[in-house]
């Protein structure tokens, strides 16, 4: 095993050479490419980067699906409109629609509520327990490796979260070679301060998204509250706002072509170290049949809208998170097959492979990465069917709620370390908030025509791969299926809040004796949920054991070439660093990196979604912009590009300068770079980031809040 360890040495001393335009950094690495930092223009001192339970770092945070930043020592935080849409959408109603009119709280006591599933963390320790997780698994193999992490993860979660208010989870670094402790303080009261228009928050919509040049306000203040001894709290009129250990300071200036920039965030997921097996599966099958099956739900959802404007205002933000991920999952496949990225990474695979054939003990790594690449090939036999069958409970409401009930009835008898992640004592209060806000997202014609839309594409799947119970509870035909949905939906009392409350609380018997219509269908498709998730448990475990064969080949690989080596994003706190800087998208197309106010008014249309609000075409005809023009061009700036390396989860990640100061907030990539959670293109990739200037003005001069421009440390000008 020594090659394995002398490997990732050679490979992570690399790492700390590499370019400034590609990596997610671990904060811990960042000291060990402070000449990087300060050649590419960072003028602060890249130590203070490393812990990022210290200053600046400790000022990011996730919040939602995202990520944010505090801006104030009174817990305001600021982030996308998007990573806030669910909020904003929670609040909304026919007769107060802030999804389209905005909100700008009067004083504090005005400040909305959050869904009661609306979480922010601020992240407070950052572990290494690699020896820990992996002392009992050693020598184990399939379920019994997962079971062996899984328990010793769980062991860990359960220690550090004897204090009140503190959240952890473990971390997976380069697939199952090192682990790593997550410690984070959970704030429970999230509160709407600002927020603007959906036509200046989303303009554009989905015919600008992952597009440049863009014209969003893509921005959203909030607030966090505890209670009045400062611990997290459940909301209450009675709670005060939190008081962060340190927030951002807003740049007065702007950003120009070249200038440094670096993000810090909380990016999801990125597969750049994935095999060449699983690159061709995402290419030929995975990301065309999720396009297929998602936009076949966003069709429903826009069909109930038209014809019923409340159901379209429940199930809004589902509705933005289906079109966003379908666009996002379009331009991943054309950029994919655009770079021949299924060829290049089964060439480089090879010649990987060829060169580990050579090296002492290279041989030894071999057997590994072949079970690897067999174990992959094993889950094409029922991709599709667990594809469908996780989106039943992904894409409801009612349903979701009724499984997660039942399942807590087995495993609330367990002991709380056996019990399922998901479903342990830890989890119960998120289930209980997610239960909670169901009434606001759900409408039961648009919920079964969902279900209908997923179950007609399964009942047209081979014999091999169905589910009985599946096919006891939602038939075989679609005849049989329309009846059985009627049937469920007519008959279940799931609908009624405080029944969904009473038996989110009642002894596991009573939920298992229930005789509710959709506890029972619930009940029946039990089985068919525990074999998929034993079958991916094997899998899993398997692939835990048996990946860091591969990586440590690939590492190494990668050092040879002299590339860059980082941990794939795995919604960990990640930092990346590089320039404003303009995009040759093909021949002779070249972008400018910043947009201007004339561009909403050349892009409006008046009907959505260039339907830019009047009060914004008024401001920017008096052309009142003193203090917030770009110095070169003298104009009012919108957003700006960079070439920083980020993904889905940096959405509302905080765009700083080289002092440190707050000049943007990331919102999106760019068409031609939506590939680069699986590969890296520079010539390509880069960065959308809504600039703090127009943010400011818009408070300033068009939709005013002086109060919390005094409070942000930019006073009106």
């Amino acid at each position: 095993m020594r090659i394995r360890s002398m490997m990732l040495g050679a490979a992570m001393a690399l790492a700390l050479d590499a370019k400034a335009d590609e990596g997610m950094w671990l904060p811990s690495q960042l000291p060990g490419i402070a000449k990087n930092l300060k050649d590419a223009g960072f003028r602060g001192d890249p130590e203070d980067l490393a812990d990022l339970t210290r200053a600046p770092l400790n000022a990011v945070v996730k919040v939602g699906g995202g990520t944010g930043s505090f801006v104030s020592a009174d817990g305001l935080v600021v982030t996308n409109h998007h990573v806030a849409f669910g909020v904003i959408q929670y609040n909304s109603k026919p007769e107060r629609d802030l999804i389209a009119d905005g909100y700008v709280a009067p004083d504090r006591a005005g400040e909305l509520p959050a869904n009661p599933d609306y979480r922010l963390r601020v992240t407070v320790g950052f572990d290494k327990v690699t020896d820990r997780i992996l002392a009992q698994a050693r020598g184990k193999t399939g379920r019994a490796y997962y079971d062996a992490v899984d328990a010793a993860s769980k062991a860990l979660v359960a220690e550090c979260e004897t204090e009140e208010g503190i959240k952890c989870s473990v971390a997976n670094m380069f697939y199952g070679r090192d682990f790593y402790l997550v410690k984070q303080l959970e704030l429970r009261d999230i509160r709407l301060v600002y927020a603007p228009p959906r036509a200046i928050g989303n303009y554009g919509d989905e015919i600008d998204n992952f597009v440049w040049p863009r014209h969003a306000g893509d921005f959203t203040i909030l607030r966090a509250y505890v209670g009045r001894d400062g611990k997290p709290a459940d909301y209450s009129p009675d709670n005060v706002p939190y008081h962060p250990p340190s927030h951002l300071k807003l740049a007065t200036d702007g950003v120009a072509e070249g200038d440094f920039v670096m993000l810090a965030g909380y990016p999801g997921i990125t597969y750049r170290h994935r095999t060449a097996a699983e690159f061709a599966d995402q290419v030929e099958w995975r990301l065309p049949t999720s396009v297929a099956v998602l936009k076949a739900l966003q069709d429903v959802i826009e069909a109930q809208g038209k014809a019923d404007k409340e159901a379209g205002i429940r199930y809004a933000s589902q509705l933005q998170t289906l079109k966003n991920g379908i666009k996002r999952f379009s331009g991943e496949l054309e950029g994919l097959q655009r770079s021949d990225a299924v060829a290049v990474r089964r060439d480089d695979e090879a010649a990987m492979l060829s060169w580990l054939a050579g090296q002492p003990d290279g041989k030894a790594l071999k057997p590994e990465i072949d079970q690897v690449t067999a174990l992959i090939a094993q889950g094409k036999d029922v991709r599709e069917r667990d594809l469908l069958v996780g989106l039943l409970s992904a894409q409801t409401q009612l349903m979701r709620g009724a499984l997660a009930v039942d399942r807590l009835s087995v495993e609330r008898p367990k002991a709380d370390a056996a019990r399922e992640t998901g479903y342990q004592k830890r989890d119960e209060d998120l289930i209980q908030s997610q239960l909670k806000q169901v009434q606001r997202r759900y409408d039961p014609r648009v919920e079964k025509a969902l279900v209908t839309s997923l179950m007609l594409r399964y009942q047209r799947l081979p014999d091999a791969q169905r589910l009985p119970e599946v096919d006891k509870v939602f038939g075989r035909t679609p005849a049989e299926l329309a009846q059985a949905l009627d049937r469920i939906y007519a008959a279940t009392k799931f609908g009624d809040e405080a029944e969904r409350l009473r038996l989110f609380t009642a002894a596991p018997a009573e939920v298992e004796n229930s005789g509710d219509a959709l506890l029972v269908a619930a009940r029946i498709l039990r089985p068919a949920l525990l074999r998929i998730e034993d079958e991916r448990k094997v899998r899993e475990g398997d692939l835990l054991r048996l990946r860091p064969a591969y990586m440590q080949a690939l590492i190494a690989y990668r050092e040879k070439q002299g590339k860059a080596v980082y941990p794939d994003a795995n919604a960990t706190l990640r930092v990346s660093y590089g320039k404003v800087t303009p995009l040759m998208a093909r021949d002779a197309v070249t972008y400018a990196p910043l947009t201007t106010v004339a561009g909403i008014v050349e892009k409006n249309t008046g009907k959505e979604p260039f339907d830019a609000p009047k009060p914004l075409l008024d401001a920017i005809r008096k052309g009142d912009f003193a203090g917030y023009t770009d110095p070169k061009s003298g104009a009012m700036p919108v957003d700006f590009l960079s070439n920083l390396d980020t993904t889905g989860g940096n959405s509302g990640s905080p765009v700083l300068n080289a002092k440190g100061e707050l000049v943007g907030l990331n919102f999106d990539s760019n068409w031609e770079a939506v590939s680069a959670s699986w590969m890296y293109d520079p010539r390509y990739k880069r960065a959308i980031h809504v600039d703090m200037r127009y943010m400011r003005w818009l408070i300033d001069k068009v939709y005013p809040s002086p109060a919390l421009l005094r409070e942000l440390g930019v006073p009106a000008r």
